[in-house]
């Protein structure tokens, strides 16, 4: 890694011009437990900090103590609040976001006949791009309360990660397209002349479109787009508005990765996103990385020691030990056939000596296997190393901070801080 610069999170977590961190990256690689972990550093580091998962799991809730997550911030206990921190935490509900929208850009009567139509009910639960708007609106909404001054976001797994950069060109394309406007068309006209134009006008679409979508989903749709029809140029005003928003230098995004070829290509792919769509990339963090104690000893020289083991020798070493107490045992077996028997003292001694010889092989068995645990951890280090080469050949420029692999999961505050500490040390403890 010496290529590659190192990512300074405390000073990004420390810098009040920082208002909003996202996470993005491929699933499974320690995303949810990287915005966590930022989140409680930040917290604890002076800052009133929250953090918007989109993320479907549940970890995250379940590492900072909270029963559950929902569409309305939480406060999070525990967390060291001496100089003036907080953290919050919340989950992205899709359809309350859509619901919270409504309400509060329509009037009483509009606001419950949009909530009340079948299609938009279909399409507020689960329509294709629906999340990654939503959580555009909900991001929005946040960094315009002003009770934050972090807003850490952890985005959902592998490429639609980054689906919500699109989210603004997509809604303005499905506003703007010929099916919208044809259905926009008779509430445009009003009234019984606007009947007459649908019936007249384009009766052969909407006969095509009742076939296709029955009369009935057709008939909710044109009232959905025409109860929301004042409301469509503020969706995409606010769509633009947040796109910049993650352009502007108050921005950074993350891209989390662990030291595998495939995660390590996503990340590369949203590296090169970024930098088209010119959003501010602060670094690479490498989850899960392998290290060891003993980095000295190569995978080549333990698998050979383990081998001299198994055959019987020693480590280095001809004629040592080994020939020793082989020489002494041949010895032990000449001074008793010399003598025709031997007395009680003398079989002890042999069972002494037995005993040794097993225990001695046990040993011996069991160095030589955590010989060969060792080169099988060193080969991995030398294979994630590659990896992580490649990498950093291709973009130089991106910082990168290393986190350690971890025994087990992390489930507590106490596992944040941890991971916070590995993160801001940027290289892995022990390497």
């Amino acid at each position: 890694m010496d290529a590659a610069p190192r990512l300074p999170v405390d000073r990004l977590l420390d810098d009040r011009g920082t208002r909003i961190i996202v996470c993005c990256g491929a699933g499974g690689v320690g995303k949810t437990t990287t915005a966590a972990a930022l989140g409680v550093r930040a917290a604890e580091r002076g800052r009133k900090v929250v953090v918007l998962t989109i993320d479907p799991a549940r970890r995250l809730a379940q590492s900072m103590g909270i029963d559950s997550l929902d569409n309305t911030p939480r406060r999070v206990k525990g967390v060291d609040g001496a100089d003036g921190g907080e953290l919050h935490a919340m989950m992205l509900d899709m359809k309350r976001t859509f619901d919270e929208i409504v309400e509060g850009h329509a009037d009483a009567e509009r606001a419950e006949a949009i909530l009340a139509n079948p299609f938009y009910q279909s399409l507020s639960a689960g329509f294709a791009g629906t999340q990654e708007y939503m959580a555009m609106e909900k991001l929005g909404q946040l960094r315009a309360r002003e009770d934050w001054d972090l807003i850490v976001v952890d985005t959902p797994p592998s490429r639609s990660a980054l689906d919500f950069l699109d989210a603004p060109k997509r809604l303005g394309s499905f506003l703007d397209g010929k099916f919208i406007r044809v259905l926009m068309a008779p509430a445009k006209v009003g009234g019984r002349a606007g009947m007459k134009f649908l019936n007249v006008g384009m009766s052969l679409m909407t006969g095509t479109l009742s076939k296709l979508m029955g009369a009935s989903l057709l008939k909710d749709v044109q009232t959905f787009v025409a109860a929301m029809d004042t409301m469509f140029g503020g969706f995409r005003t606010r769509a633009d508005a947040t796109f910049r928003l993650l352009q502007a230098p108050g921005t950074a995004f993350l891209v989390v990765a662990a030291p595998e070829p495939d995660a390590l290509r996503e990340a590369a792919y949203f590296v090169e996103r970024l930098a088209a769509e010119k959003m501010p990339l602060a670094g690479l963090v490498l989850n899960r990385v392998h290290v060891s104690g003993a980095d000295q000893l190569s995978a080549e020289r333990a698998l050979a020691a383990a081998e001299n083991l198994e055959e019987g020798g020693i480590v280095d070493q001809e004629s040592g030990n080994a020939g020793l107490r082989d020489s002494a045992a041949g010895a032990d077996a000449t001074d008793a056939g010399a003598g025709g028997g031997g007395t009680e003292a003398d079989a002890n001694d042999e069972a002494t000596t037995d005993a040794d010889a097993n225990a001695d092989a046990d040993v011996d068995e069991i160095t030589a296997g955590l010989l060969r645990l060792h080169a099988e951890r060193m080969q991995v280090i030398a294979r994630e190393q590659r990896t992580r080469d490649r990498f950093t050949s291709l973009h130089p420029e991106v910082a990168v901070a290393e986190v350690a692999a971890l025994p087990g999961d992390v489930h507590d505050l106490a596992g944040l801080r941890a991971i916070g500490e590995r993160l801001a040390a940027g290289v892995p403890a022990g390497a």
